[in-house]
């Protein structure tokens, strides 16, 4: 970890992100990720991150990132939501498969994969879930036979967010069968499949949004080069544990975006003529006062994770947490517009499609349901609840069957 930063230089980097920001940000919103065209225009968006030394600064400068520290990190994210910058597409490799490969990786794969990820030349996507599995991630079907120098992949991974634009996936895979059969979290191993080898076959699923970001991924006799592995071949639960640690926890910086949306709400609320109205306000403030709390709480995290402290308690806290206030601030965001929550959909496609106010009433739908989804993925908040109660406070294990 980089050594702390005074107060001086955190401002200094806010004042340089903000000037970057403000010379570099789209004027107008870049159309959704979820179709073909905007999806290629959020990518020229992150390479231009790149171009300017802004698309991981909280890496370490050994694997391209600016060695930021916590507290710049988080002053980043800061002035990136405040700027309204678009949404980031390549999630899944800088914050999920950069630091297992930084982590776990060899030097090879780190000089193979890394760079690319990096400046979005390659997306990568997740292959964890599975038709039939809910929240028993070890109890994976998708199988991979040694053949030599290869293993041959035979399977299905589903809710692959992104798997219609990705390039690559990271997957589990059960590589021994009969170590699974005892013990169910063994026999599973990490690995990295070129989604445009013979054999994959991706199905874009359109969400009830009319959306389509999602996708299901199948595997007919894959050959995937068993340097792919990340880890050790059949121990690749601890891999994934890590992965999910990344996914579950606090991304330094991103309450953020949670003050953003409860700022949009309220101009929302305003436009619709509630800005005087006492039950809408109540609302309001309700909201607010969760992101600040999770603001606070994720400056805590950051002196505690600077003062080496270990946080891997914590994710399954925070999880629960920020998708919980996710959830509240779009459901009372729904409730707030009545009649206009019917609206779904394109926007384009109604009345009065010009009103910049029904246009993010339509985009304020399609985010409600994606905040449902939120306590869904990563592992449900029932599941993060009993790793909290089990792990953090240490009370019985819930029975198994």
């Amino acid at each position: 970890m980089s050594m702390s930063v005074t107060d001086v230089e955190v401002e200094e980097f806010r004042a340089e992100v903000r000037a970057w920001l403000a010379e570099h940000v789209p004027a107008e919103p870049l159309p959704s990720w979820t179709e073909r065209a905007g999806f290629d225009l959020h990518r020229d968006w992150e390479r231009t991150l790149f171009e300017g030394g802004y698309a991981a600064v909280d890496w370490p400068a050994e694997y391209g990132g600016r060695d930021a520290g916590l507290r710049r990190s988080i002053a980043f994210a800061e002035e990136y939501y405040r700027a309204g910058a678009p949404e980031r597409i390549n999630m899944g490799g800088l914050y999920l498969l950069g630091p297992v490969l930084m982590q776990y990786g060899t030097p090879e794969q780190c000089a193979r994969w890394i760079p690319d990820l990096l400046a979005c030349r390659t997306i990568w996507c997740q292959g964890f879930s599975e038709p039939g599995s809910g929240s028993d991630l070890a109890s994976l079907r998708t199988r991979a036979e040694r053949d030599g120098d290869h293993f041959v992949v035979n399977g299905q991974k589903i809710w692959t967010s992104m798997g219609g634009f990705a390039d690559w996936i990271f997957a589990l895979v059960r590589t021994d069968p009969e170590a699974g059969r005892r013990r169910k979290h063994d026999g599973i191993t990490f690995l990295c499949i070129d989604l445009r080898s013979p054999g994959v076959e991706v199905r874009p699923l359109t969400m009830v949004d009319g959306t389509r970001g999602f996708a299901e991924v199948f595997f007919t006799d894959v050959r995937v080069p068993v340097e792919n592995v990340v880890g050790e071949v059949d121990r690749g639960w601890a891999v994934a544990m890590s992965t999910l640690g990344f996914e579950r926890g606090a991304v330094f910086g991103d309450h953020a975006k949670f003050s953003n949306d409860v700022a949009s709400l309220a101009a929302l609320v305003s436009a619709r003529g509630l800005a005087d109205d006492e039950a809408a306000l109540d609302e309001l403030g309700r909201v607010l006062v969760q992101t600040e709390v999770y603001r606070a709480n994720v400056y805590r995290l950051a002196a505690l994770a600077e003062a080496g402290g270990n946080l891997d308690s914590t994710a399954s806290i925070n999880k629960i947490f920020w998708t919980q206030m996710q959830h509240d601030i779009f459901d009372t965001g729904l409730r707030l517009m009545q009649e206009d929550g019917a609206v779904v959909g394109d926007p384009g496609a109604l009345p009065g499609a010009d009103d910049p106010t029904l246009r993010a009433w339509s985009e304020w739908h399609h985010r409600y349901w994606y905040a449902r989804a939120a306590m869904i993925f990563g592992g449900t908040n029932e599941i993060q609840r009993n790793i909290v109660s089990e792990r953090v406070l240490g009370l019985p294990m819930e029975p198994r069957r």
